[in-house]
């Protein structure tokens, strides 16, 4: 099946998406390393950045940061509009106990119910897009809702979910957002809500063998169904040793004589991707002698 998405509008005035991200948050837990609740928190987010980042045109990208009080610290995606997305968790081995009410993994306690949400998108303006909305529950989903709700003045549902294995993968991973269009008839709201309340846990249903279209035909069961575009996902990061050059040479001079000194040489970590780039004595000192010039 692969992770993919697609785009759907319900009568003319539902729009939804829908996502299946298990392979891209299986990297991202690869990468990363993350224990299971790190793991289901920066799953929805990823998953999260990447229908969002589906909304946005040519070059745009999206950056969804999640700041709570909770162990898991800041996490952060950032996606554009290609279905490609990256991110990281700031402490990937968290893992809680599950919650008592139902057996599931505590994403909320993990990220923490005091903290924001907050939204950047670049547009290629001048300045960048930006709103923040206060953690409703730390679930991601709920948060997502209220930011799109107060930010984009669009009242939205928001399902994401991860389901990890035993051995640390991720079983099945996905998720959805469905927005009423100004106007929306009352009857239509009913339904839908009712639809949105009966249908199952969406990491279960992917795991169960459901794609996108089959999470938009549970959502929107009984409703006109019209499918606009399909977009593959991948976990993706565009960092290269050229671009961590760059990062070096912004810690000034002084800083690369240090490492040239103490340690001859240099090993810088990409955040997004946990790829480690080696720089030798030598690929300093030609640092050293380009910034002189």
């Amino acid at each position: 099946m692969g992770d993919h998405l697609l785009r759907a509008t319900a009568q003319g005035q539902i729009r939804m998406l829908a996502a299946v991200t298990t392979d891209l948050v299986n990297e991202a837990q690869r990468r990363h390393k993350t224990l299971p609740t790190a793991t289901a928190a920066l799953g929805r987010v990823l998953t999260a950045a990447v229908m969002m980042g589906a909304t946005l045109k040519g070059e745009e990208t999206l950056t969804l940061r999640v700041m709570g009080d909770g162990p898991l610290g800041t996490l952060v995606a950032v996606a554009n509009a290609r279905g490609r997305v990256k991110g990281y968790v700031q402490n990937p081995r968290v893992h809680l106990p599950l919650r008592e009410t139902d057996g599931k993994l505590d994403v909320g306690r993990a990220v923490g119910k005091n903290g924001m949400l907050h939204v950047a998108k670049d547009l290629s303006l001048k300045e960048p897009y930006t709103g923040s909305v206060p953690l409703v529950s730390g679930e991601i989903g709920e948060d997502l809702a209220r930011y799109y709700l107060d930010s984009e003045q669009t009242p939205s549902a928001v399902a994401l979910g991860v389901l990890v294995d035993t051995d640390n993968s991720v079983k099945a991973a996905g998720g959805y957002i469905v927005q009423l269009l100004p106007g929306t008839d009352e009857d239509i709201i009913s339904r839908l809500e009712e639809n949105i309340k009966s249908a199952q846990n969406v990491s279960r249903l992917i795991d169960g063998g459901k794609d996108a279209r089959q999470l938009i035909e549970e959502v929107l069961k009984g409703f006109a169904i019209k499918i606009h575009e399909r977009l593959d996902l991948q976990f993706a990061c565009d960092c290269s040793f050229e671009r961590l050059e760059e990062l070096l040479v912004s810690l000034g001079s002084e800083e690369i004589k240090s490492m040239i000194e103490e340690e001859q040489g240099a090993e810088v970590r990409c955040h997004f991707c946990n790829e480690e780039y080696h720089f030798s004595k030598t690929d300093l000192e030609r640092l050293l002698r380009e910034m002189k010039e």
